[in-house]
């Protein structure tokens, strides 16, 4: 999948004659992320992104790139990451590893024409649980508070995951060889909207908080238990 570092098309717009028609949309933002808890997440996530990224094997690396991504390249791709701009989601396990995450980028010659342009990535070991789908949903529902009119990917052809969330989204495809492009248009912000992106934002900090505190304590537990076998052992000795 694409991002901000992959070159695009410099006036990027609607088809006119997609090869792929769009099936019946669906909502481009769903309540669903309320239950898998999505966090907004910032510039003190690099390492994190980057351990995500560096993990995936390289056919994933193909398929969110486009291209075969050396570790080098991923590391520039994550340092190249403007927060100020963009957007960037994350889904967390309890032990607060990033699991999956989504990239809503903002570029100038494309969010001038109201397009921004969405990249995801899942862990391989948690597949199969709608994670890309609702990162989709949580990147769609702060695009259309936000103003944008037109949600933007670019995929390879084979990354059928990927065009099976924009299509069921009602997205317009359009296939040229290896590569497709999805425009998905998005409705105008309504007051249920920014009330859904406050309720997942809400949701994402409180899990993350709980998250954060739970592994805090089993720190704290080994800390205790550490202390205890040295306590026993030492006395071991002594008695020995």
């Amino acid at each position: 999948m694409e991002t901000t570092d992959i070159s695009r098309p410099a006036d990027p717009a609607l088809a006119a004659s997609p090869t792929v028609h769009p099936a019946k949309p669906a909502s481009p933002y769903a309540q669903a992320s309320t239950i898998v808890p999505i966090r907004e997440i910032g510039v003190r996530y690099r390492a994190r992104i980057t351990r995500h990224l560096l993990a995936l094997d390289e056919h994933d690396r193909y398929l969110r790139f486009g291209y075969p991504a050396t570790d080098e390249q991923i590391r520039k791709y994550v340092d190249g990451l403007n927060f100020e701009r963009d957007q960037v989601f994350g889904i967390f396990n309890r032990r607060l590893q990033m699991i999956a995450m989504a990239h809503l980028a903002y570029p100038d010659d494309m969010a001038q024409a109201g397009f921004a342009e969405f990249g995801v990535s899942v862990a391989k070991h948690t597949r199969g649980r709608g994670y890309g789908r609702l990162l989709f949903e949580r990147a769609a529902i702060h695009a259309v508070n936000h103003g944008v009119d037109t949600l933007y990917i670019h995929a390879l052809s084979e990354n059928t995951a990927m065009l099976k969330i924009a299509r069921n989204a009602g997205a317009v495809i359009e296939r040229a060889g290896s590569e497709s492009e999805a425009y998905l248009r998005l409705p105008e912000a309504t007051f249920k909207t920014r009330l859904d992106q406050l309720l997942a934002d809400q949701v994402g900090e409180v899990d993350y908080w709980i998250k954060s505190e739970a592994a805090a304590l089993r720190g704290l537990l080994a800390t205790v238990q550490e202390v205890r076998d040295g306590v026993r052992e030492g006395r071991h000795k002594s008695g020995s």
